[in-house]
């Protein structure tokens, strides 16, 4: 007979397993394992059929990590309230030192029943699916990074520099085709470094072709058009940021949006000491990094571009006023914080912070459509 009560479930996922622990509703409800069952969705589902014969309400959480949110979206299909939980904010005792899978999950299910952890944004499966897109392309760029490293460390070894203004330029091009070695074997290490740049460069390509083509359709179009009306913003960035974050609205001020990317100064106060230090770098590391890159931009003087101008031409004019009020703000800034003395990378994570804030405020002008 089913009971009028509530089960906290806490699993720790495996590919193969996994780990089930159960902490009955109350101060001095009953915890205990459960035991481990397979990673497979009819196991699951067996599980959730079984525990829903003696429990009303059953309330699951388990781990962000590599088995993704399948886990999740199967546990709500069937009815039941379920989060995933963010590792990194999973309080620890620190005298433990023993780490299983049965501790896990008891310990999860304990501090899930006491209201202890954090939860973190799931987004659908379409969201999902441009963010992979997204990872794979910076992927792509990471190895064409370290591609065209291996060929500049093999050049350095043999005295070979560039003395042009840039590489990876035609004429770094030509001058690379110019090369020669005494040792056959050195050609073919040189061919070969440069056939591994062109590979690296054409998957590059096609990676971003294809954002370039899937993201009119997403439903997050109309924020990425509109993220394009801040300076600092061009499209790849626009498109990285949403991917990472989403709707900005969840967040219910811009300081938590900072506080979410990390930007936030650390501090180890107590008593009357007041000591702060570096920014956290907390939460997505990927999005912090496209708006750090984006404040270099600020360091010039505001004023309206060409291209600028073309990206907000579309735009609703509430947007446009956000943006030029940024631009404003953030140039001067920039100017004021150089001129007090402060070191450029300071005073450029001082300006990504800032722009986020400005993010938050145009996100909240526009009007998503629902995902399909």
């Amino acid at each position: 007979m089913q009971q009028d009560s509530e089960v906290y479930v806490g699993l720790d996922t495996s590919k193969l397993k996994i780990s089930v622990a159960l902490a009955e509703a109350g101060r001095d409800g009953e915890v205990r394992f459960f035991g481990d069952i397979d990673s497979a969705p009819e196991a699951v589902e067996r599980l959730v059929a079984k525990l829903g014969k003696r429990h009303r309400r059953l309330v699951f959480c388990y781990e962000a990590g590599p088995t993704g949110y399948g886990l999740y979206r199967q546990l709500t299909a069937l009815g039941c309230d379920c989060i995933v939980v963010a590792p990194s904010l999973i309080p620890k005792r620190p005298g433990e030192r023993v780490k299983t899978n049965r501790r896990d999950a008891l310990t999860l299910a304990k501090l899930h029943r006491a209201g202890e952890l954090t939860a973190v944004w799931v987004p659908d499966p379409g969201h999902e699916a441009v963010r992979e897109l997204v990872r794979a392309r910076e992927a792509a760029m990471e190895n064409l990074r370290r591609a065209r490293q291996h060929l500049q460390s093999f050049l350095l070894r043999h005295g070979r520099v560039f003395t042009g203004r840039s590489a990876w330029t035609k004429a770094h091009t030509r001058w690379l085709c110019e090369q020669t070695f005494d040792h056959p074997a050195q050609h073919i290490v040189l061919t070969e470094y440069r056939k591994a740049i062109e590979d690296a460069e054409d998957r590059l390509e096609r990676l971003t072709q294809q954002i370039t083509e899937r993201v009119p359709s997403w439903s997050m179009a109309p924020l990425i058009a509109a993220y394009q009306a801040l300076r600092g913003v061009a499209f790849l960035t626009a498109v990285t940021f949403v991917a990472e974050i989403g709707d900005v609205r969840r967040f219910e001020n811009p300081r938590q949006l900072m506080a979410y990317l990390g930007l936030v100064p650390s501090e180890s106060s107590t008593g009357e000491r007041v000591r702060r230090g570096g920014i956290t770098k907390a939460g997505n590391s990927r999005a912090r990094r496209v708006l750090i890159e984006g404040a270099w931009t600020y360091r010039f003087g505001a004023r309206m571009s060409r291209l600028l101008q073309e990206r907000q031409d579309r735009l609703p004019k509430v947007v446009r006023e956000i943006a030029w009020k940024a631009q404003l703000r953030l140039c001067s800034r920039y100017r004021k914080l150089m001129a007090s003395g402060k070191r450029q990378t300071v005073v450029t994570v001082a300006i990504a912070r800032e722009m986020s804030a400005f993010l938050w405020a145009i996100g909240r002008e526009v009007e998503l459509q629902p995902a399909a």
